[in-house]
């Protein structure tokens, strides 16, 4: 005869939240209740290690009737006594795994269920839940049924097999709503969830399914039979020993897993065990994903608990600066919500994070160590991230980066990082200098390359946008300063040359300074270069902004304003000088036009746009009749 009985926390708001609220996704029921079946079945292994009459081989079974619209999923685990029915399923958020392990000797055993709120979820597509069950410890099978309101039902039953039977007849859709739940009757649709969230349960999950033979005579038609296939792969990789797995074997799963065509290009593959235990699979992929840029990318790595999937992308596992990394963990440890859906911030997390992005650091280190041009292939790709990383949080990280990040210089062509550019720097040299263009060609045409070249100096190649935003963050390396060749002084000339330069600035003054105030407020001084050699002007930049900077701000929203301070240095040795000072002398009123031919030549000859072209053109067109009369 049937009990009716009410469930203990007399609530049927409770049992609403339950259902409800809990969780994001009404497909996750299926992952619940398998976790839970999982756990069924390693009590009854655990129990059959000290008594072989409870041994069996374990397996779960799913099976689809459309006509009764039921879904039910089959164990052949511990089972449940009358007792266990009533105080584990009419107690809601009672975990009958949970005071399982708890009254273990030895509690080092994995059970995926902890909460008990997990068989719960299957009334978000149930309209009524029964469940046959026989205890390995018991000869009597008990049915336990609910609406999922406030009662429930418990009677005799019979079973001939140890384990449990959950029968979920499922709502009728709803159209208002958007809901179908004919998909839980799809062997394609509940296939693909195995698939997705239980895929690496240590136990197969079993299902029938259509199968349909094509002869090869096309007027014969085609055979369809129902056959026996296990859903999930059971063993997940990560969980093999690296020394068992070959590198197709990565490949394929980094292909198959995270939906790219090409193998990666680099494999991390650990297992920490200690305070805290988890397993990571990292992958580096070859080519970036067209939006790695976009605010709409989201980074993170898949979250495995004991082979259960909880987590698509979990942001907190990985730094902005390695977001290109793609791959997952997989933790006993890690402290899960109600739902499993989510994760409390606590330090397990927070170390695993951790471990994780010492070990990418470590793995990228050796690679650019002992697989140079592999590592010069992920540097194309993703060097402008550790740029980023170091220049992010206000330098937080640059310790952690700075050895990473590399450079094409005057001399190569080839990246070298900042230690072999510091180990080859001529000992007479004190800083690292840096130029900043949109190529190589560019910057060694550049008039601020003068002195450089004859003192056979090597110069860093900035060529991303981020490079000098970045060098004023790490601004040592080694102890050396970083330096620009076209902002403030260089100290480039010996100090005799200095003093005559020096004089000399002093006898012109009044010459540089009819120069300045023909520029107005285009520049903040106009002085004689220490250098240039061969070229007549140029322009540089004081302390803080720089021009190229400037060129990057301008591109901004909200960063219109963004000006450097621009100095006009002109070569005393070169012929334009001469000039100057023959014009000041015989036609002071002409002085201020050559200054602004001078200065629209610096700019061009900088990248930065005319300020005022058709000027400029007026200037130009104005010399050349006079050069002819």
């Amino acid at each position: 005869m049937a009990k009716t009985k009410q469930f203990k926390t007399e609530s049927k708001k409770l049992l609403d939240l339950m259902i409800n609220s809990i969780y994001t996704h009404r497909e996750i029921f299926l992952r619940e209740l398998i976790s839970n079946a999982s756990d069924a079945i390693d009590k009854r292994h655990y129990l059959a290690l000290t008594d072989a009459d409870k041994a069996d081989d374990y397996e779960m079974f799913i099976a689809l009737d459309n006509d009764k619209r039921t879904l039910t999923l089959s164990d052949n685990g511990i089972g449940f006594t009358e007792e266990e029915l009533i105080n584990n399923l009419g107690t809601i958020a009672r975990s009958g795994s949970k005071e399982f392990k708890e009254g273990l000797e030895n509690a080092d055993i994995e059970i995926i269920g902890q909460f008990g709120v997990g068989f719960y979820s299957a009334f978000m597509v149930s309209k009524k839940v029964t469940v046959i069950t026989k205890s390995v410890n018991s000869e009597q099978a008990y049915k336990w049924t609910s609406d999922g309101t406030s009662n429930y039902t418990i009677s005799e039953a019979e079973k001939d097999d140890f384990g449990t039977d959950i029968i979920l007849e499922l709502r009728d859709n709803n159209e208002e709503n958007e809901e179908n739940y004919d998909d839980y009757l799809s062997e394609y649709f509940v296939k693909k969830l195995v698939k997705k969230y239980s895929d690496y349960v240590r136990y197969p999950i079993k299902m029938d399914v259509t199968k349909t033979d094509y002869p090869e005579d096309k007027d014969e038609k085609p055979i369809t039979y129902m056959e026996t296939e296990t859903l999930n792969s059971m063993i997940p990789l990560w969980r093999r020993n690296k020394s068992e797995i070959k590198d197709d074997e990565y490949n394929d799963f980094y292909k198959h897993q995270f939906n790219d065509f090409d193998d990666p290009l680099k494999v991390i593959h650990s297992k920490v065990e200690g305070m805290i235990t988890y397993t990571s699979l990292l992958f580096i992929p070859k080519k970036a994903p067209f939006d790695l840029y976009s605010e709409k990318f989201e980074k993170g790595l898949q979250l495995y608990s004991k082979g259960v999937f909880i987590m698509d992308k979990n942001k907190e596992l990985i730094p902005d600066y390695f977001r290109f990394v793609r791959g997952l963990v997989d933790s006993s440890d890690l402290s899960l919500n109600l739902s499993r859906e989510m994760l409390q911030h606590d330090r397990h997390l927070k170390k695993i994070a951790a471990n994780v992005e010492k070990k990418i650091k470590s793995e990228l280190e050796k690679m650019q160590k002992n697989d140079r041009e592999s590592y010069n292939e992920l540097y194309k790709t993703y060097g402008i991230n550790l740029k980023y990383g170091i220049y992010e949080g206000y330098g937080i990280n640059k310790e952690l980066l700075q050895d990473l990040i590399m450079f094409k210089t005057t001399k190569s062509d080839e990246y070298v990082t900042l230690k072999e550019y510091t180990d080859n720097m001529d000992k007479k040299q004190k800083v690292i200098y840096y130029a900043s263009g949109k190529s190589k060609d560019s910057i060694l045409a550049l008039p601020q390359m003068d002195l450089i070249k004859d003192k056979d100096y090597e110069v860093l190649l900035f060529t991303d946008d981020i490079d000098e935003f970045m060098v004023n963050i790490l601004m040592k390396y080694d102890d050396k300063e970083f330096k620009s060749i076209n902002q403030g002084d260089l100290d480039l000339i010996d100090k005799k040359d200095e003093k005559v330069l020096d004089k000399l600035s002093k006898e012109k003054e009044s010459l540089l300074q009819a120069l300045k105030a023909g520029l107005s407020e285009k520049v903040t001084d106009v002085k004689l270069s220490k250098r240039l050699k061969d070229s007549p002007v140029c322009l540089v930049s004081g302390e803080g902004l720089s021009m190229e900077m400037e060129k990057v701000l301008k591109n901004m929203p909200n960063s219109k304003d963004a000006k450097a301070t621009k100095i006009l240095e002109i070569n005393p040795n070169h012929e334009i000088f001469k000039t100057l000072e023959k014009v000041y002398e015989t036609n002071p009123d002409k002085i201020t036009k050559y200054a602004k031919i001078l200065y629209s030549q610096a700019l061009l000859i900088e990248g930065l746009p005319l300020e005022n072209p058709v000027e400029f053109s007026n200037l130009m067109i104005e010399f050349m009749i006079d050069k002819v009369e």
